[in-house]
């Protein structure tokens, strides 16, 4: 599973800030903060940052097949790569 700090560097490499958005409120969410609060501080909706943590915890972001899931850039292919190679 990964930590805040993962979130953190992956919100600071993202590629967009549709996909920034998303790795911050998983940040504030491994941090223990209330979905309400992560919403509040990020200035989105909370059904939005609902969604985000549940798709993480189902899926680790987007729903496979979906019509919103977006492609990993290179670098964080490589960066997923390299983070799964380490806990297997």
């Amino acid at each position: 599973m990964h930590t805040s700090d993962d979130f953190k560097s992956f919100a600071k490499q993202a590629s967009s800030a549709q996909l920034r958005m998303r790795y911050l409120a998983l940040y504030h969410f491994k941090r223990g903060e209330s979905r309400t609060q992560t919403a509040i501080n990020l200035g989105v909706a909370r059904g939005s940052v609902n969604t985000w943590v549940s798709n993480y915890l189902e899926y680790w972001l987007d729903k496979p097949g979906s019509a919103r899931t977006r492609q990993l850039s290179e670098s964080q292919q490589k960066q997923l790569k390299r983070f799964i190679q380490d806990i297997g």
